[in-house]
């Protein structure tokens, strides 16, 4: 019997942002380790965690978190961080609506700083984290938050908690799935735009019988 031909694998860098103090690091430590604590010190810089995924039968997801600190907002080591991510989330603490109103600092940022191989923005999902605790502001109405990511250019939302393990896994998968078809639309230009340019290099070359002039 043939054996079983070898899985895609694919390596994504994903960032988590946001204010000081939002829950970034208690979501990447629920989503990769499944665990939580109360008691996490502040990032300083950025933190990196991987996590794998057997996304399906044929395909292997890799994905590096980068868990930037709240106080690097707009900092010039963000341009570095930002470099060749292809998915973010921007997580705001639904008790501090403060969190919420630099949510769109944060996207603007991102946009402003990376872009896709084709030139679109990265993907980016908008998490409202601690949603176990009494909400605070937009966060209440579902419909003008939905608004919001639309007019903003977020993908999606969720409401999430690190702590209860609410929405966790559904939100990362979400922004995978968009991620992968991504990949495949812009590995798919690249290869219609390989065939028109050799076809147009082909269509330059003459026959012997259409090449004019004298010897």
């Amino acid at each position: 019997m043939a054996g079983n031909p070898e899985k895609k694998e694919h390596l994504y860098k994903i960032l988590v942002i946001g204010e000081l103090g939002t829950g970034k690091t208690s979501i990447i430590k629920r989503y990769v380790h499944q665990f939580f604590s109360q008691h996490y010190r502040a990032t300083i810089g950025v933190d990196f965690a991987l996590k794998v995924l057997n996304w399906d039968a044929d395909t292997i997801v890799r994905l590096q978190l980068w868990d930037i600190a709240g106080q690097e907002r707009f900092g010039n080591m963000t341009r570095v961080y930002y470099k060749e991510a292809v998915g973010c989330f921007i997580v705001f603490d639904v008790t501090r609506a403060s969190t919420f109103d630099a949510v769109v600092k944060w996207k603007t940022d991102l946009d402003s700083k990376v872009q896709l191989a084709d030139g679109s923005p990265v993907p980016c999902v908008l998490l409202a984290n601690k949603c176990d605790q009494a909400k605070e502001g937009l966060v209440n109405n579902s419909n003008q938050m939905d608004d919001f990511c639309k007019e903003k250019g977020f993908i999606g939302w969720f409401e999430t908690s690190a702590k209860e393990n609410i929405n966790i896994d559904d939100s990362a998968r979400f922004l995978v799935q968009r991620i992968l078809e991504n990949d495949s639309n812009i590995k798919r230009d690249e290869e219609d735009q390989d065939r028109i340019t050799l076809g147009s290099k082909q269509s330059e070359i003459k026959s012997p019988k259409e090449k004019g002039g004298c010897c």
